[in-house]
Protein backbone atom coordinates (compact mmCIF):
# COMPACT_ATOMS: atom_id res chain seq x y z
CA UNK A 1 0.00 0.00 0.00
CA UNK A 2 1.34 3.42 -0.73
CA UNK A 3 1.34 5.79 1.47
CA UNK A 4 2.05 9.88 1.74
CA UNK A 5 2.74 11.39 4.89
CA UNK A 6 2.94 15.29 5.38
CA UNK A 7 4.80 16.65 8.31
CA UNK A 8 3.69 20.15 8.13
CA UNK A 9 6.59 21.34 11.03
CA UNK A 10 5.42 25.33 9.52
CA UNK A 11 2.11 24.67 8.64
CA UNK A 12 0.76 24.00 4.98
CA UNK A 13 -0.88 25.97 1.92
CA UNK A 14 -1.46 24.36 -1.74
CA UNK A 15 1.41 25.38 -3.53
CA UNK A 16 3.39 23.87 -0.47
CA UNK A 17 1.71 20.53 -0.95
CA UNK A 18 1.84 20.50 -4.51
CA UNK A 19 5.36 21.26 -4.81
CA UNK A 20 6.13 18.97 -1.90
CA UNK A 21 4.96 16.14 -4.38
CA UNK A 22 7.54 17.60 -7.42
CA UNK A 23 10.19 17.28 -5.03
CA UNK A 24 8.98 13.52 -4.00
CA UNK A 25 9.54 12.61 -8.06
CA UNK A 26 6.12 13.98 -9.83
CA UNK A 27 6.75 14.77 -12.81
CA UNK A 28 5.87 18.59 -14.20
CA UNK A 29 5.17 17.46 -17.39
CA UNK A 30 2.33 15.40 -16.64
CA UNK A 31 1.14 17.44 -13.91
CA UNK A 32 0.85 19.96 -17.13
CA UNK A 33 -0.92 17.74 -19.24
CA UNK A 34 -3.86 16.66 -16.91
CA UNK A 35 -4.43 20.47 -15.55
CA UNK A 36 -4.46 21.29 -19.41
CA UNK A 37 -7.57 19.18 -19.54
CA UNK A 38 -9.46 21.86 -17.58
CA UNK A 39 -11.52 24.19 -19.06
CA UNK A 40 -9.61 26.80 -17.36
CA UNK A 41 -7.36 29.83 -19.82
CA UNK A 42 -5.24 32.34 -18.58
CA UNK A 43 -2.22 31.03 -16.39
CA UNK A 44 0.48 29.05 -17.03
CA UNK A 45 2.77 26.62 -14.00
CA UNK A 46 6.22 25.95 -13.23
CA UNK A 47 8.06 24.77 -10.20
CA UNK A 48 11.64 25.66 -9.32
CA UNK A 49 14.58 24.69 -6.92
CA UNK A 50 14.70 26.81 -3.59
CA UNK A 51 16.25 27.56 -0.73
CA UNK A 52 14.71 28.30 2.83
CA UNK A 53 16.82 28.78 6.23
CA UNK A 54 19.62 26.50 4.37
CA UNK A 55 17.32 23.73 3.24
CA UNK A 56 16.54 23.18 -0.64
CA UNK A 57 12.83 22.49 -2.15
CA UNK A 58 10.59 23.05 -4.61
CA UNK A 59 8.85 26.27 -5.16
CA UNK A 60 5.32 25.60 -6.93
CA UNK A 61 3.70 28.29 -8.56
CA UNK A 62 0.53 29.39 -10.89
CA UNK A 63 0.92 32.41 -12.74
CA UNK A 64 -2.13 34.00 -13.70
CA UNK A 65 -3.74 37.08 -16.15
CA UNK A 66 -4.87 39.23 -13.62
CA UNK A 67 -8.55 39.44 -16.01
CA UNK A 68 -9.10 35.43 -15.37
CA UNK A 69 -8.63 36.05 -11.25
CA UNK A 70 -12.59 37.11 -10.19
CA UNK A 71 -14.84 34.92 -7.59
CA UNK A 72 -16.40 31.42 -8.14
CA UNK A 73 -19.34 29.88 -6.74
CA UNK A 74 -19.25 26.23 -5.84
CA UNK A 75 -21.20 24.98 -9.11
CA UNK A 76 -19.42 27.08 -11.09
CA UNK A 77 -15.62 25.38 -9.87
CA UNK A 78 -16.91 21.84 -9.91
CA UNK A 79 -17.77 22.32 -13.45
CA UNK A 80 -14.46 23.01 -14.11
CA UNK A 81 -13.34 20.35 -12.30
CA UNK A 82 -15.65 17.85 -14.27
CA UNK A 83 -14.89 19.23 -17.68
CA UNK A 84 -11.05 18.20 -16.67
CA UNK A 85 -9.97 14.37 -18.05
CA UNK A 86 -8.36 13.51 -14.49
CA UNK A 87 -6.61 10.31 -13.56
CA UNK A 88 -8.77 7.81 -10.67
CA UNK A 89 -10.73 9.75 -8.06
CA UNK A 90 -8.38 12.92 -8.01
CA UNK A 91 -12.03 14.61 -9.54
CA UNK A 92 -13.99 13.53 -6.64
CA UNK A 93 -11.23 14.58 -4.10
CA UNK A 94 -10.95 17.81 -5.91
CA UNK A 95 -14.69 18.29 -5.48
CA UNK A 96 -14.76 17.25 -1.99
CA UNK A 97 -12.17 20.02 -0.98
CA UNK A 98 -13.88 22.48 -2.26
CA UNK A 99 -17.55 21.41 -0.99
CA UNK A 100 -15.72 21.37 2.79
CA UNK A 101 -14.40 24.70 1.72
CA UNK A 102 -18.22 26.27 0.92
CA UNK A 103 -19.35 24.64 3.98
CA UNK A 104 -16.42 26.42 5.80
CA UNK A 105 -17.29 29.98 4.44
CA UNK A 106 -21.13 29.37 4.77
CA UNK A 107 -20.79 28.88 8.45
CA UNK A 108 -18.53 32.13 8.76
CA UNK A 109 -20.42 33.81 6.62
CA UNK A 110 -23.75 32.98 7.64
CA UNK A 111 -24.67 32.10 4.21
CA UNK A 112 -26.16 29.01 2.77
CA UNK A 113 -23.88 27.03 0.77
CA UNK A 114 -25.00 27.64 -3.05
CA UNK A 115 -24.50 31.37 -1.94
CA UNK A 116 -20.84 30.84 -1.20
CA UNK A 117 -18.68 32.63 -4.24
CA UNK A 118 -14.98 31.69 -3.25
CA UNK A 119 -12.37 34.88 -3.26
CA UNK A 120 -9.14 33.88 -2.73
CA UNK A 121 -10.10 29.85 -3.11
CA UNK A 122 -12.41 30.30 -6.10
CA UNK A 123 -9.48 32.12 -8.07
CA UNK A 124 -7.56 30.43 -11.11
CA UNK A 125 -4.29 29.81 -8.52
CA UNK A 126 -6.30 28.64 -6.26
CA UNK A 127 -8.51 25.80 -8.51
CA UNK A 128 -5.05 25.15 -10.06
CA UNK A 129 -3.31 24.53 -6.34
CA UNK A 130 -6.39 21.93 -5.14
CA UNK A 131 -6.94 19.91 -8.77
CA UNK A 132 -2.80 19.39 -8.84
CA UNK A 133 -2.64 17.76 -5.53
CA UNK A 134 -5.19 15.32 -6.29
CA UNK A 135 -4.06 14.87 -9.16
CA UNK A 136 -0.44 14.96 -8.15
CA UNK A 137 -1.79 11.89 -5.29
CA UNK A 138 -2.91 9.91 -8.12
CA UNK A 139 -0.10 9.96 -10.47
CA UNK A 140 2.06 8.87 -7.52
CA UNK A 141 -0.65 6.25 -7.19
CA UNK A 142 -0.50 7.18 -3.41
CA UNK A 143 -3.49 5.48 -1.83
CA UNK A 144 -3.53 6.80 1.26
CA UNK A 145 -2.74 10.02 3.02
CA UNK A 146 -1.70 10.82 6.62
CA UNK A 147 -0.79 13.94 8.67
CA UNK A 148 1.14 15.12 11.52
CA UNK A 149 -0.88 17.80 13.65
CA UNK A 150 -1.07 21.39 11.56
CA UNK A 151 0.08 24.54 13.08
CA UNK A 152 -1.93 27.58 13.64
CA UNK A 153 0.42 30.38 13.67
CA UNK A 154 -0.68 33.69 14.76
CA UNK A 155 -1.78 37.70 14.52
CA UNK A 156 -3.39 38.54 11.36
CA UNK A 157 -3.93 38.12 7.74
CA UNK A 158 -5.38 40.44 5.10
CA UNK A 159 -7.87 38.86 3.28
CA UNK A 160 -10.96 39.61 0.51
CA UNK A 161 -13.26 40.42 3.80
CA UNK A 162 -10.13 42.41 5.14
CA UNK A 163 -7.63 42.15 7.87
CA UNK A 164 -8.76 38.58 9.82
CA UNK A 165 -7.38 36.59 12.84
CA UNK A 166 -4.94 34.19 12.75
CA UNK A 167 -6.03 31.38 12.04
CA UNK A 168 -8.43 33.05 9.63
CA UNK A 169 -12.21 31.85 10.78
CA UNK A 170 -12.62 29.42 7.84
CA UNK A 171 -9.19 27.79 8.39
CA UNK A 172 -10.33 27.56 12.05
CA UNK A 173 -13.60 25.85 11.27
CA UNK A 174 -11.96 23.30 8.24
CA UNK A 175 -9.14 22.43 11.56
CA UNK A 176 -12.24 21.49 13.71
CA UNK A 177 -11.80 18.18 15.29
CA UNK A 178 -7.89 17.69 14.31
CA UNK A 179 -4.74 18.16 16.26
CA UNK A 180 -3.23 21.80 16.21
CA UNK A 181 -0.57 23.14 17.47
CA UNK A 182 0.56 26.90 17.26
CA UNK A 183 3.55 26.26 15.11
CA UNK A 184 7.32 26.60 16.28
CA UNK A 185 7.97 29.20 18.54
CA UNK A 186 10.58 31.27 16.69
CA UNK A 187 7.99 31.43 13.31
CA UNK A 188 4.64 31.29 15.45
CA UNK A 189 3.63 34.68 14.04
CA UNK A 190 1.40 35.33 10.85
CA UNK A 191 -0.80 32.39 9.02
CA UNK A 192 1.03 29.46 8.64
CA UNK A 193 -1.81 27.45 7.11
CA UNK A 194 -3.96 28.58 4.47
CA UNK A 195 -7.54 28.01 3.84
CA UNK A 196 -6.79 25.66 1.03
CA UNK A 197 -3.75 23.80 3.31
CA UNK A 198 -5.94 23.22 5.76
CA UNK A 199 -9.24 22.03 3.30
CA UNK A 200 -6.80 19.96 1.31
CA UNK A 201 -4.75 18.24 4.29
CA UNK A 202 -8.57 17.21 6.50
CA UNK A 203 -10.24 16.48 3.25
CA UNK A 204 -7.41 14.06 1.94
CA UNK A 205 -5.91 12.72 5.02
CA UNK A 206 -7.41 9.68 6.75
CA UNK A 207 -5.57 10.09 9.72
CA UNK A 208 -3.12 13.01 12.45
CA UNK A 209 -0.22 12.16 14.37
CA UNK A 210 3.41 10.54 14.30
CA UNK A 211 4.82 8.88 11.00
CA UNK A 212 3.47 5.43 10.28
CA UNK A 213 5.69 2.13 10.09
CA UNK A 214 6.29 1.97 6.43
CA UNK A 215 9.40 1.39 4.01
CA UNK A 216 10.35 5.02 2.98
CA UNK A 217 10.87 5.07 -0.60
CA UNK A 218 11.05 8.84 -1.03
CA UNK A 219 11.31 12.61 0.42
CA UNK A 220 10.22 15.91 -0.89
CA UNK A 221 10.25 19.55 0.05
CA UNK A 222 7.58 22.30 -1.35
CA UNK A 223 8.30 25.59 -0.59
CA UNK A 224 6.51 28.35 0.92
CA UNK A 225 7.23 32.29 -0.06
CA UNK A 226 7.93 33.44 3.29
CA UNK A 227 11.74 33.29 3.36
CA UNK A 228 12.16 34.70 7.17
CA UNK A 229 12.28 32.64 9.98
CA UNK A 230 14.64 30.45 11.35
CA UNK A 231 12.37 27.55 10.97
CA UNK A 232 12.77 26.74 7.36
CA UNK A 233 9.25 27.25 5.39
CA UNK A 234 9.00 24.02 4.03
CA UNK A 235 6.01 21.22 4.11
CA UNK A 236 7.65 17.53 4.16
CA UNK A 237 5.92 14.80 2.44
CA UNK A 238 7.30 10.94 3.32
CA UNK A 239 6.23 8.78 0.57
CA UNK A 240 6.74 4.95 1.16
CA UNK A 241 4.92 1.63 1.05
CA UNK A 242 3.71 -0.78 3.85
CA UNK A 243 2.27 -3.66 4.71
CA UNK A 244 -1.41 -4.41 4.63
CA UNK A 245 -1.86 -5.78 8.00
CA UNK A 246 -4.08 -3.55 8.72
CA UNK A 247 -5.30 -0.38 8.07
CA UNK A 248 -4.33 1.90 10.94
CA UNK A 249 -6.43 5.57 11.38
CA UNK A 250 -7.90 8.00 14.16
CA UNK A 251 -11.63 8.27 15.08
CA UNK A 252 -13.65 9.93 17.58
CA UNK A 253 -16.34 8.70 19.63
CA UNK A 254 -19.25 10.23 20.78
CA UNK A 255 -21.43 9.86 23.50
CA UNK A 256 -24.43 10.81 25.68
CA UNK A 257 -26.34 9.55 28.76
CA UNK A 258 -29.99 10.14 28.30
CA UNK A 259 -32.64 9.56 30.50
CA UNK A 260 -35.56 11.23 29.59
CA UNK A 261 -35.39 11.17 25.66
CA UNK A 262 -38.24 9.35 24.16
CA UNK A 263 -37.82 6.31 21.57
CA UNK A 264 -38.88 8.27 18.76
CA UNK A 265 -36.56 11.41 19.66
CA UNK A 266 -33.20 8.67 19.29
CA UNK A 267 -34.57 6.73 16.60
CA UNK A 268 -34.82 10.29 14.77
CA UNK A 269 -31.01 11.57 15.78
CA UNK A 270 -29.57 8.52 14.76
CA UNK A 271 -31.22 8.79 11.65
CA UNK A 272 -30.19 12.23 11.16
CA UNK A 273 -26.43 11.47 12.67
CA UNK A 274 -25.91 8.46 9.85
CA UNK A 275 -27.28 10.88 7.12
CA UNK A 276 -24.95 13.79 8.31
CA UNK A 277 -22.03 11.42 8.08
CA UNK A 278 -21.45 9.39 10.99
CA UNK A 279 -19.42 6.49 10.67
CA UNK A 280 -21.60 4.99 13.13
CA UNK A 281 -24.72 5.36 15.80
CA UNK A 282 -26.14 3.61 17.98
CA UNK A 283 -27.95 3.30 21.40
CA UNK A 284 -27.19 1.46 24.34
CA UNK A 285 -29.66 0.95 27.40
CA UNK A 286 -28.14 1.92 30.74
CA UNK A 287 -29.00 2.68 34.35
CA UNK A 288 -28.12 6.21 35.37
CA UNK A 289 -28.58 7.82 38.56
CA UNK A 290 -31.16 7.22 40.98
CA UNK A 291 -31.60 3.79 39.12
CA UNK A 292 -33.16 5.31 36.56
CA UNK A 293 -33.17 3.16 33.06
CA UNK A 294 -31.42 5.37 30.35
CA UNK A 295 -29.68 4.76 26.88
CA UNK A 296 -26.11 5.99 25.71
CA UNK A 297 -26.30 7.59 23.09
CA UNK A 298 -22.87 6.65 20.96
CA UNK A 299 -21.42 8.17 17.49
CA UNK A 300 -18.61 7.44 15.82
CA UNK A 301 -16.34 9.93 13.46
CA UNK A 302 -13.99 11.08 11.39
CA UNK A 303 -12.00 13.49 13.63
CA UNK A 304 -13.64 16.41 11.15
CA UNK A 305 -16.83 15.78 11.06
CA UNK A 306 -16.66 16.03 14.98
CA UNK A 307 -17.89 19.30 15.86
CA UNK A 308 -21.18 18.99 13.09
CA UNK A 309 -22.41 15.90 14.90
CA UNK A 310 -21.79 16.84 18.29
CA UNK A 311 -23.92 19.86 17.40
CA UNK A 312 -26.84 17.36 16.11
CA UNK A 313 -26.40 15.41 19.76
CA UNK A 314 -27.33 18.83 21.44
CA UNK A 315 -29.66 19.87 18.75
CA UNK A 316 -32.01 16.82 19.05
CA UNK A 317 -31.80 15.55 22.36
CA UNK A 318 -31.92 16.94 26.00
CA UNK A 319 -28.21 16.39 26.88
CA UNK A 320 -26.36 18.75 28.53
CA UNK A 321 -23.31 17.51 27.65
CA UNK A 322 -21.15 15.37 25.38
CA UNK A 323 -18.28 12.86 25.99
CA UNK A 324 -15.41 13.21 23.20
CA UNK A 325 -12.88 10.18 22.98
CA UNK A 326 -10.18 9.75 20.20
CA UNK A 327 -9.72 5.98 19.50
CA UNK A 328 -7.05 4.18 17.24
CA UNK A 329 -8.57 1.45 14.94
CA UNK A 330 -7.27 -1.17 12.68
CA UNK A 331 -9.49 -1.73 9.83
CA UNK A 332 -9.34 -4.31 6.74
CA UNK A 333 -8.26 -3.37 3.35
CA UNK A 334 -11.72 -3.14 1.58
CA UNK A 335 -12.86 -3.42 -1.56
CA UNK A 336 -15.85 -3.71 -4.34
CA UNK A 337 -16.21 -6.30 -6.59
CA UNK A 338 -19.70 -6.46 -8.68
CA UNK A 339 -20.86 -9.71 -9.96
CA UNK A 340 -23.97 -10.53 -12.19
CA UNK A 341 -26.92 -12.57 -10.57
CA UNK A 342 -30.11 -13.36 -12.31
CA UNK A 343 -30.96 -10.28 -10.04
CA UNK A 344 -29.17 -8.16 -11.86
CA UNK A 345 -25.35 -6.57 -10.34
CA UNK A 346 -24.84 -6.49 -6.90
CA UNK A 347 -21.63 -5.47 -5.14
CA UNK A 348 -19.32 -7.63 -3.16
CA UNK A 349 -17.39 -6.23 -0.06
CA UNK A 350 -13.98 -7.95 0.64
CA UNK A 351 -12.22 -7.39 3.26
CA UNK A 352 -8.49 -8.40 3.00
CA UNK A 353 -5.41 -8.51 5.55
CA UNK A 354 -1.81 -9.30 4.56
CA UNK A 355 -3.66 -9.82 1.17
CA UNK A 356 -5.47 -12.52 2.59
CA UNK A 357 -9.19 -12.61 1.88
CA UNK A 358 -11.04 -12.90 5.47
CA UNK A 359 -14.47 -11.81 4.46
CA UNK A 360 -16.98 -11.38 1.93
CA UNK A 361 -20.13 -9.75 2.18
CA UNK A 362 -23.28 -8.51 0.15
CA UNK A 363 -23.70 -4.75 -0.02
CA UNK A 364 -27.12 -4.70 1.49
CA UNK A 365 -28.26 -1.97 -0.28
CA UNK A 366 -27.76 -3.37 -3.61
CA UNK A 367 -29.78 -6.50 -2.56
CA UNK A 368 -32.62 -4.89 -1.37
CA UNK A 369 -33.03 -2.73 -4.65
CA UNK A 370 -32.47 -5.59 -6.72
CA UNK A 371 -35.03 -7.67 -4.51
CA UNK A 372 -37.63 -5.25 -4.55
CA UNK A 373 -37.06 -4.62 -8.22
CA UNK A 374 -38.03 -8.56 -9.01
CA UNK A 375 -40.55 -9.13 -6.18
CA UNK A 376 -38.24 -11.51 -4.02
CA UNK A 377 -36.84 -11.76 -0.86
CA UNK A 378 -33.69 -9.78 0.15
CA UNK A 379 -32.37 -13.07 1.21
CA UNK A 380 -32.77 -14.60 -2.27
CA UNK A 381 -30.91 -12.03 -4.16
CA UNK A 382 -27.69 -12.53 -1.04
CA UNK A 383 -27.64 -15.91 -1.73
CA UNK A 384 -27.31 -15.49 -5.26
CA UNK A 385 -24.60 -13.06 -5.01
CA UNK A 386 -22.49 -15.05 -2.57
CA UNK A 387 -23.12 -17.93 -5.10
CA UNK A 388 -21.63 -16.19 -8.18
CA UNK A 389 -18.91 -14.54 -5.93
CA UNK A 390 -17.63 -17.92 -4.93
CA UNK A 391 -17.95 -19.01 -8.58
CA UNK A 392 -16.12 -16.23 -10.20
CA UNK A 393 -13.44 -16.79 -7.42
CA UNK A 394 -12.94 -20.29 -7.89
CA UNK A 395 -12.83 -19.64 -11.63
CA UNK A 396 -9.85 -17.20 -10.81
CA UNK A 397 -12.04 -14.25 -13.06
CA UNK A 398 -10.33 -11.34 -13.57
CA UNK A 399 -10.87 -8.77 -10.33
CA UNK A 400 -11.60 -11.80 -8.11
CA UNK A 401 -8.92 -12.49 -5.08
Amino acid sequence: MKLAYFDCFTGAAGDMIVGALLDAGLELEALQEVLGTLELGGYRISAEKVRRAGLAGTKFDVLVEQAEQRPRGLREVEGIIDAGDLPGDSAERAKAVFRRLAQAEAKVHGQKVEEVHFHEVGAVDSIVDIVAATVGLALLEVEEVRCSPIPLGAGTVQTAHGRLPVPAPATAELLAGVPVTPGPSQDARGELTTPTGAALLTSLAGSFGPPPAMTLEAVGYGAGSRQTGEVPNLLRVLLGSAEEAGQVDAVVELSANLDDCTGEVLGATLERLLAAGALDAWCTPITMKKSRPGWMLSVLSAPADAPKLEAILFAETTTLGVRRCVCERTKLSRRHVTVETPYGPVRIKVGCRDQRELTASVEFADARRAAEAHGVPVKEVMAAALTAYRAAKSQGSKGMP
